[in-house]
């Protein structure tokens, strides 16, 4: 071929990605980055642009294509916007140079492999394939070699420094030993006056760990006191609490107010419920239900993968970076399926708060023996120690639904934060059951599914009558099923993937929302 710059340019009447793979001499991909595509547009000697309006094209600098690279393919996939198969379209067209190829005969196929330009005697030349793939773009990339189970390879970078061990919690300073009233026992004169929030009757729930008893009586039950800084001077207009004996211990103390500390200026602590230890974050390592829509997780330097924009508040010293769906293969998948977790990889020491738009949270312990299939909308996070696919559901063909066509699922060992909307059933599958398909979130994935219709096809449903229960998703085997109370697509009624700060990873609206990635 004259010349030392290529351009393929690929026609067609519907929306398709164009993409490229650099074959080493054994005919594969010598390495992931050799996989040039939507995600990945540039390549060693090769890059991707998009023809605004008209085909998208692949530039070749044979110049800058290492040595050890035999052939360039170039393909094109239907991106799952428009029809669903070549067969429904009229035959795309690549263009190298002033030579075009129709790429004619396709039928079933989602993707084809347009043209190679290939080395051959010292130069290199053009050669038309038009070979379909009946699976999409991931078939063909799997078909060179690529590793679409695998997260794609990002640049080396300098190791982090060692992680400080984890913060004490943060707490106001302790008041001084000469302002503190004596104790009647021989405890020292520092009084707990500053913890928040205030120690719990059982030490075994206290936070901050509860000190030597305090001095006076404590405050209401309903009431509790953040005090805004080291006592100096006695509250005004309260009684002073009694230094010299200290109140029998009934089972609840004395409703009296405790003498708080004043500012500096002299103005009364801040009081609420909020104090109380029920809002105080809870204990225990790795992730944890914080209330009812809120988890915590206490990183102690493994990594764990979240959903993207769903972290709340985090304290000590934790990293965040940006992983897409978790792997090329899951990339491309969820490009095409609109299914698929947008994820972060959190690492460092500290601790991390996760929600995802006020859902209530779930935990589900997997121990290697079964895996978990559910909607990536309700994905909150996940131990890096399970990994998890985009894959097909068994029987629900052409349904558009919150379980819709694929759903994430989970295998290994290792804990999972899911969401719902709503406080959900779980059912037993120890019979036939059967659940709307917009309100099952999760199954166990041993179980068979289908889609079953309900409605009796007569002239009432000829003429627009229906139940509202058309469609059920059955199940069947041993296992379980998780049914939550709401049969809107995750997030309501503008559902999305998840992405910015809870939201803008958009997808469809009403009941595509499901089938278009949910929240």
């Amino acid at each position: 071929m004259p010349g030392d710059l290529v351009t393929v340019t690929v026609a067609c009447s519907a929306p398709v990605d164009v993409a490229a793979l650099l074959l080493g001499p054994d005919g594969r991909v010598r390495r992931d980055t050799d996989f040039v595509f939507f995600n990945h547009p540039v390549g060693e000697g090769v890059s991707l642009h998009h023809g605004r309006g008209g085909g998208d094209a692949v530039r070749i600098d044979l110049g800058a294509v290492p040595a050890d690279v035999g052939t360039v393919v170039v393909t094109a996939s239907l991106d799952g916007s428009g029809p669903p198969t070549f067969g429904r379209v009229a035959p795309p067209v690549a263009t190298a140079g002033d030579v075009s190829f129709e790429m004619t005969g396709l039928g079933s196929e989602t993707a084809v492999i347009c043209v190679e330009v290939y080395r051959r005697q010292g130069g290199w030349r053009v050669r038309a394939v038009g070979q379909g793939f009946d699976d999409g773009l991931a078939a063909i990339a799997a078909e060179y070699g690529v590793n679409l189970d695998d997260e794609p390879p990002v640049p080396a970078a300098t190791p982090a420094p060692a992680a400080p061990p984890a913060p004490p919690p943060s707490v106001p300073p302790a008041p001084a030993p000469s302002s503190a009233p004596p104790s009647p026992r021989s405890a020292p004169p520092t009084a707990p006056a500053a913890s928040w929030p205030p120690a719990d009757p059982a030490p075994a729930a206290s936070w901050p760990p509860a000190g030597p008893p305090p001095a006076a009586s404590p405050p209401a039950p309903d009431r509790f006191t953040l005090p805004l800084g080291p006592p100096h001077q006695p509250q005004p207009h309260q009684p002073p609490a009694p230094a010299a004996h200290q109140p029998p211990a009934p089972p609840q103390p004395p409703a009296s107010p405790q003498p708080s500390a004043p500012s500096p200026g002299g103005v009364p602590p801040m009081q609420s419920d909020l104090f109380s230890p029920d809002h105080a974050e809870v204990a225990g390592g790795g992730i944890q239900k914080q209330g009812g829509k809120m988890a915590r997780v206490s990183m102690t330097g493994a990594d764990l993968l979240a959903r993207a924009g769903s972290m709340v508040a985090y304290q000590g010293d934790l990293r965040f970076e940006a992983l897409g769906s978790g792997g090329i293969g899951n990339m491309i998948r969820q490009r095409l399926t609109g299914e698929g977790v947008p994820l972060m990889r959190v690492t460092g020491r500290g601790d991390l708060f996760l929600a995802n738009a006020a859902s209530d949270v779930h935990l589900i312990d997997l121990d290697g023996s079964d895996g978990l299939t559910i909607n990536g909308a309700n994905v909150l996070a996940f131990d890096s120690s399970l990994s998890y696919r985009i894959a097909r559901v068994s029987g629900a063909a052409g349904f558009a639904s919150n379980s819709g066509l694929f759903n994430c699922e989970f295998t290994g060992r290792g804990r999972i934060a899911i969401t719902t909307e709503g406080t959900p059933v779980v059912l037993n599958v120890d019979q036939p059951t059967y659940a709307d398909p917009q309100a099952a979130v999760a199954w166990s994935a041993s179980l068979q599914t289908g889609l079953t219709t309900n409605d009796t096809f007569n002239i009432g449903t000829l003429m627009g009558r229906s139940t509202g229960e058309r469609y059920t998703l059955s199940f069947s085997g041993r296992g379980f099923v998780i049914v939550q109370p709401s049969e809107l697509p995750p997030g309501g009624l503008v559902a999305g993937t998840g992405g910015g700060e809870q939201a803008g990873h958009g997808g469809g609206g009403g009941v595509l929302g499901g089938l278009l990635g949910g929240r």
